[in-house]
């Protein structure tokens, strides 16, 4: 007779139980981008709601960030970095294309091993984080799982492109999801529109780098044709994130989009008719775009801020370079 295989279980539901920023010491107004893009301050700001971003230096790398960040949210959670049973890092600007910025995150936190791994979703990859989250620890594999996205755009960054310069910022963001006793992560409506790929991008492959054929690969957007997919496509997906979860729009009490640019984040408000008492992040004016980092950053920033309860609850989504998106109704730390 054939043995049946044990399989593991895990919680009834997952929550997230902390979270925690990190933000680079070195504040970049719009004043240092605008000589060398033949700009102005009162133009960035229109364009994208942005007046300043952090920018890494010495010592404040995708690594070192993502642990000020992680250890930030496990000292929220009070969970010990020996309880960790998985780490998740959304980036795509560690430098390396190997071994996983990840893997050495869980080292230098003392997880005592836990395993890790990169996501690489862009601007979507902490809801993709959170959502793998929440099934790592319903179906067992892991009981606490630490969910950080971080980023160093400003490495990727042509500061003398005219249509992105100004935009990135750097940044790290976590959160530490857990067991819950109900449910406060809600379905994850997400997706990949491969054929739009070539939107947003590298300038250029690593083998091009290699065999000298070109620079290093810093990043281009078509600006326009990302905005009106961002405007007319994901406002659909926030809805039918609100609906999977079984929640109206006005029961939320934040609405916490990825920070791509203010004039998207407004729209999106606008199409899902949000109601004036729901609070929306706007942490892009300080911060600018920071990818994977943006979300987490900007619901730190809220519950500290008190703009946000703790407990209550919130309408994430992230979209960007794939093109990929995900969105999810979740209840703050």
């Amino acid at each position: 007779m054939t043995s049946r295989i044990t399989a593991s279980t895990g919680a009834a539901y997952a929550r997230i139980l902390g979270v925690g920023g990190y933000r680079p010491t070195r504040v970049v107004p719009n004043s240092e981008i605008v000589e060398l893009i033949d700009s102005s301050d009162e133009w960035i700001q229109e364009r994208s709601g942005i007046r300043s971003r952090r920018w890494a230096g010495p010592g404040e790398s995708v690594v070192e960030m993502s642990v000020a960040a992680a250890g930030k949210a496990l000292a929220h959670a009070g969970i010990e970095p020996e309880q960790v049973g998985f780490v998740l890092l959304a980036t795509v600007s560690h430098p390396y294309q190997t071994p996983s910025a990840a893997a050495e995150v869980s080292h230098r936190l003392g997880t005592s091993n836990a395993p890790a791994m990169d996501i690489s979703a862009a601007c979507a990859g902490f809801c993709y984080g959170v959502s793998l989250a929440n099934d790592m620890v319903r179906g067992g594999s892991a009981r606490y799982v630490v969910v950080i996205g971080c980023e160093r755009l400003s490495d990727f960054t042509d500061h003398f492109d005219r249509s992105t310069a100004f935009l990135f910022g750097d940044g790290a963001g976590a959160v530490v999801i857990g067991p819950s006793e109900e449910p406060a992560i809600g379905p994850t409506v997400w997706g990949a529109q491969g054929e739009h790929a070539k939107l947003i991008t590298q300038r250029h492959s690593w083998v091009d780098v290699r065999e000298h054929l070109a620079d290093f690969p810093t990043l281009t957007m078509q600006g326009q044709s990302v905005f009106r997919w961002a405007v007319w496509q994901m406002a659909p997906v926030a809805q039918q994130a609100l609906d999977a979860a079984g929640v109206r729009a006005e029961d939320l009490d934040a609405f916490i989009p990825h920070q791509a640019n203010m004039r998207i984040i407004d729209a999106m408000t606008k199409a899902l008719k949000l109601p004036e008492h729901v609070p929306v992040a706007r942490d892009i004016a300080e911060t600018g775009n920071t990818s994977a980092a943006s979300i987490p950053l900007a619901m730190e920033r809220m519950l500290a801020t008190g703009e946000a309860p703790s407990g209550g609850l919130a309408l994430t989504i992230g979209f960007g370079a794939g093109l990929v998106y995900a969105a999810q109704v979740l209840v703050l730390p």
